[in-house]
């Protein structure tokens, strides 16, 4: 089970008719554990008559050096659970309970050139990259926002302000499916040719980041250059309220769905492997890390603050990369293969398969 926090709700913005941020406070004592980086996500119940609790993950639109106030941006949508209960229901001085942020959809520096494309609300964690490089970084800002009217941009003035302010380093093209139809792959090409060098990030309704993916790769993109945001609405309850899974409905219509894979529940293995680990800057090294335990509850009862939000594979939160050596999930809805190439693996879900394993959180 997660640690779990209470956040008072300060503010309720409408940003469109269907999209309202939330401004939240956490008290002062779990200020370390509220520090984040851009990109990232908070993990909030929302209460349900059928099971008691349901989780849902909604990024975060501010940006760390804005202050101590959180905000998460929720888009109702027509089936979506959460984001209707949230949108209905929260108001000023109210309490939620949540996670501590998490995420790897994050900017390795800020002192480089971004290009960003955010589809719908996923402009939510994009807003929040743009506005720590422009404040904190010395790069180039590019970005495109495709929504399906003029009504319908989140953030529309912000965004306005923000290309005022830094006109010789931030640029944001507005795309409107209303005028201009639905992008091709040509169009996205052809947006992002000149800025081939950038680093990327892409957020939005899942037909759209892979149709900038695909654009991007046949621009030639490396991987590394190329970040895309992924976690579903969560099979299980993380806030340990209810010992069984909690069944939800699909919510955030934005968020890509990923097909499940199932692994052996075994790494292969019956002696206890060697794991070296570095996480925050610094290095681990332990020697009896049992064949049957995921990583992340051996680094945990290691006394280690590895992340972690819904513990099932269901989100990005636990991710780290793999070095050396081999591991194998037993369950994952939300790397694909590029990820998995790239030797990126579910901290939750890794079981030793090789005598010896680095992993790194950085």
């Amino acid at each position: 089970m997660a640690e779990s926090h209470t956040a008072r709700v300060v503010e309720v913005i409408e940003e469109t008719k269907d999209a309202h941020s939330i401004v939240l406070e956490v008290a002062p004592e779990t200020g370390e554990q509220f520090s984040y980086r851009s990109g990232q996500f908070l993990t909030i119940a929302v209460p349900s008559d059928e099971t008691g609790t349901v989780a849902r993950c909604y990024s975060l639109s501010s940006a760390p050096h804005e202050g101590d106030l959180l905000k998460i941006t929720v888009k109702r949508t027509e089936e979506g659970y959460g984001s209707n209960w949230i949108c209905d229901n929260v108001s000023s001085g109210d309490d939620l309970t949540v996670l501590a942020p998490s995420g790897i959809f994050t900017p390795d520096s800020l002192d480089v050139d971004f290009l960003l494309f955010a589809g719908g609300s996923g402009i939510t964690p994009v807003i929040s990259i743009a506005k720590s490089a422009l404040t904190l970084g010395t790069g180039n800002v590019v970005l495109l926002y495709a929504n399906r009217d003029e009504s319908s941009v989140i953030f529309a003035r912000e965004l306005t302000e923000l290309a005022e302010k830094h006109a010789d380093r931030f640029v944001v093209v507005h795309w409107l499916e209303s005028v201009q139809g639905l992008p091709t792959m040509e169009h996205l090409k052809t947006f992002a040719s000149p800025f081939t060098s950038y680093d990327s990030f892409v957020c939005g309704p899942a037909p759209f980041m892979k149709g900038v993916t695909a654009a991007l790769k046949e621009l030639g993109l490396p991987r590394r250059r190329r970040h895309q945001e992924k976690f579903v609405s969560l099979g299980g309850n993380p806030f340990g309220d209810q010992a069984e899974d909690v069944s939800v409905d699909a919510d955030d219509s934005d968020d890509p769905v990923v097909e499940t894979e199932v692994l052996p529940e075994a790494g292969g293995r019956d002696a206890p492997a060697m794991v070296e680990v570095e996480l925050d800057g610094e290095e681990h090294t332990f020697s009896d890390w049992p064949a049957d335990k995921p990583l992340l509850d051996l680094l945990l009862a290691k006394g280690l603050d590895a992340p972690f939000s819904c513990r099932q594979g269901q989100c990005s939160a636990c991710a780290c990369r793999v070095l050396e050596g081999e591991v194998k999930m037993m369950h994952n809805e939300v790397l694909d293969d590029e990820d998995l190439e790239e030797g990126i693996r579910l901290a939750c879900q890794s079981l030793p398969v090789t005598d010896v394993v680095k992993v790194t959180y950085h």
